[in-house]
């Protein structure tokens, strides 16, 4: 858990169509990551 106004470190991830899309490349932007920890798993 970072604590408010800890600034992100560097990561990758794909986006929906499975393009990896790194932090550092939206330095500058605002950036919203969203996803749903249960999904495509059991109960």
């Amino acid at each position: 858990m970072l604590a408010p106004g800890t600034v992100a470190p560097e990561f990758t991830l794909p986006d929906q169509d499975g393009t990896d899309v790194r932090l550092a490349d939206e330095r500058g932007h605002w950036v919203v990551l969203w996803w749903y920890p249960k999904a495509s798993t059991p109960g």
